[in-house]
């Protein structure tokens, strides 16, 4: 696999800064699953923009498309850039459902299921609303 790394420090070196919205994949190691994805959102500093969402977008479409092309059929993803990354909750929720929905669809069979890992009720609470 081309993008199966052992390490993004072991790999790059202890300064790499992995750039927004390319996903890399690792080992699960013990984790409960086969593999982590991991993947930079948009950091939002002052006024959200087009930029800002568009870069959250293609977090989820290199995500999704990097399961397919690792033949997993299901992933769970959290809610990216919020928090520390100041990206909206809501918008990001609204932008993250959207989107997987547009991709599931242009995409059939290729994901079995979506999950959207949140950490707060709140993001509980836009993300039962939106699906």
């Amino acid at each position: 696999m081309k993008y199966r790394l052992l390490g993004m420090a072991c790999q790059f070196g202890r300064d790499y800064e992995q750039p927004t919205a390319v996903p890399m994949i690792t080992d699960a190691y013990n984790l409960p699953a086969k593999f982590v994805i991991h993947v930079v959102g948009p950091i939002v500093q002052g006024i959200l923009t087009k930029k800002h969402e568009k870069a959250l977008v293609d977090c989820y479409i290199n995500l999704l498309n990097m399961c397919a092309e690792n033949n997993l059929k299901s992933v769970a993803i959290c809610c990216i850039s919020t928090g520390v990354f100041h990206f909206p909750n809501k918008r990001a929720a609204q932008l993250a459902v959207a989107t997987v929905e547009d991709w599931m669809s242009n995409n059939k069979g290729k994901i079995e299921g979506v999950i959207f890992n949140v950490f707060k009720d709140e993001d509980r609470e836009i993300y039962e609303e939106l699906i």
